[in-house]
């Protein structure tokens, strides 16, 4: 009898999709991307971190209908590699140390009563919430980090350029949100007074970029010290063949010298004083 509960047991399903659109919108879907490409590249060096998103967590064998799917999940002491959906019970039990949900008009009243429930039953140290459109979020983003089985706000700061930060303990990073005006890649349907998400490294003061900005920015800086060489070069030939022609004429006026002395000699060897000539 333990034998059949056991052989049945195995012939549950974990799906690895629910057959939905993956976002609401072209801001949404940025975001997501965004993020989690940013955080992948920042932690590549590190073999025990893993970085996804919209991926079923199942975290109750023998049920599939216990799982979440957050936007964005960041789980530290597993292995760094692909996965079709993530078992709890077969990485040890390790859930998500920080969450990032990209709120939306169907998604608000779970990002703000039924998650944080199920987050802080399941140990997700930290619950960030964005809203990529503005609508939906007052404010635009917000924090949390589980004391004591309860989730606490993180504060912000505002910076004196208007940017409003978020510090993540977790991850060692600043959830960023960019001034109004800036427009670095906000689709044009967002509302004007929309704050950008930038995912910022402290130690540093610089932003996160995804492998696709870093290759683009390697290639960038490899074109400017390209350019750079090819200016010291050129100025390097300039200032030679300026060497060369000063050269040439310290020769010539040389020559002009020794040839006008040549001649003052000849002329002084026949009687002739040279100056009586000029």
């Amino acid at each position: 009898m333990v034998q059949q509960l056991h052989d049945s047991s195995r012939l549950i399903e974990y799906p690895e999709t629910d057959d939905q659109p993956m976002t609401e919108s072209d801001a949404t879907r940025t975001y997501m991307i965004y993020c989690i490409s940013a955080l992948q590249a920042f932690f590549q060096s590190r073999p025990q971190i893993y970085v996804s998103g919209n991926l079923f967590i199942y975290y109750e064998e023998g049920d599939s209908k216990q799982n979440i799917s957050p936007d964005v999940f960041v789980i530290f002491g597993v292995s760094k590699r692909e996965r079709r959906s993530y078992k709890t019970w077969q990485e040890n039990n390790k859930v998500p140390a920080f969450v990032l949900e990209l709120t939306s008009k169907s998604t608000k009243k779970q990002d703000e009563e039924t998650k944080p429930l199920l987050y802080g039953q399941l140990g997700i140290q930290e619950y960030f919430q964005y809203d990529p459109t503005g609508d939906y979020l007052n404010p635009q983003l917000k924090g949390q980090t589980l004391v004591n089985g309860e989730y606490q706000s993180i504060a912000s700061q505002t910076l004196p350029d208007g940017s409003i930060v978020m510090a993540s303990q977790v991850l060692g990073l600043d959830l960023k949100l960019l001034p109004a005006t800036a427009t670095s890649f906000r689709p044009s349907l967002i509302a004007p007074l929309t704050r950008e998400l930038r995912i910022i490294d402290p130690s540093t003061g610089t932003q996160l970029l995804t492998y696709e900005e870093s290759e683009r920015s390697r290639l960038q800086a490899e074109q400017e010290i390209g350019e750079a060489q090819h200016q010291v070069e050129q100025a390097q030939q300039q200032a030679e063949e300026e060497r060369l022609r000063a050269e040439e004429e310290r020769l010539r006026a040389e020559e002009e010298r020794l040839r006008a002395e040549r001649l003052a000699a000849h002329l002084r060897s026949l009687g002739v004083d040279p100056e009586t000539l000029t």
